[in-house]
């Protein structure tokens, strides 16, 4: 599904990625444990290809298929989501408004016919209630004096309704009380499939006891630097980063 193959990437001349590898299968979740400073943004975006980073040695595929050299609304219409870290505000826009937008572009961006009003109204109002979303926040601009979990829970809403078969969240979890973090696990874990790979960066283990991942990996000065199932989120929780080589864990 997703292969990442010697990735170096920088950003103001400044080296955040080293060397990255890593082989995300179809219908596999894989979790992400680094301390501040280790590139876990920085690979995300580079994923979704914000402006600004460097590539300059390695590659990134989905599905078989180079997407370096592709815009981000390509990278979107390929399968890949981006979940944010700190979503955006887009005054003037509606949650309505945005998300026919970004769905109608890229159901026409893969061939396949518009949804009509009443079909749309219908997706997202069956989204909008699994996620605890009312309709008055469906029609308030994108974000807009959204609380943090509002926020976390609008991203769940746009994955719902876009159905990307690669989806990356960067610290979704961060903020958010325990009944908001069941909400957004409880979204993720509707959305596994065998045709479907999420790839969550975290800081902490409480998502993980929520969506079980397959393998976790632990990251440090731009790579990943040890791998292994669930009970390393387990022994990073108990022992900190030092259990792992890390010294300046933040």
């Amino acid at each position: 599904m997703l292969e990442i193959t010697n990735l170096h990437a920088s950003i103001d001349g400044k080296s955040i990625l080293q060397g990255y590898n890593l082989s995300l299968p179809a219908g596999q979740v894989h979790a992400i444990m680094g301390p501040n400073g280790s590139g876990k943004s920085t690979l995300s975006y580079v994923l979704a290809g914000r402006d600004g980073y460097d590539i300059t040695e390695g590659d990134v595929q989905l599905n078989g298929e180079t997407l370096l050299p592709l815009a981000p609304e390509e990278r979107a219409a390929r399968g890949l989501f981006l979940g944010m870290q700190y979503p955006v505000e887009i005054p003037g826009v509606s949650n309505m408004v945005f998300l026919k937008t970004a769905l109608n572009a890229q159901r026409r961006a893969k061939g396949m016919n518009e949804l009509d009003a009443v079909e749309f109204l219908q997706n997202i109002k069956t989204a909008a209630q699994q996620l605890g979303l009312s309709d008055d926040m469906l029609k308030r601009s994108v974000n807009t004096g959204f609380s943090g979990g509002e926020k976390k829970r609008n991203e769940m809403l746009q994955m719902l309704m876009l159905q990307p078969t690669c989806a990356v969240l960067d610290e979704t979890d961060s903020g958010l009380d325990v009944d908001a973090l069941k909400v957004i696990a409880n979204a993720i874990n509707a959305m596994r499939a065998p045709t479907r790979s999420f790839l969550i960066i975290t800081h902490y283990q409480r998502l993980l006891d929520y969506v079980k991942p397959d393998v976790v990996h632990i990251q440090a000065h731009g790579k990943i630097v040890a791998t292994g199932g669930p009970e390393l989120a387990h022994k990073l929780e108990a022992e900190g980063y030092k259990a792992f080589g890390i010294e300046q864990a933040a």
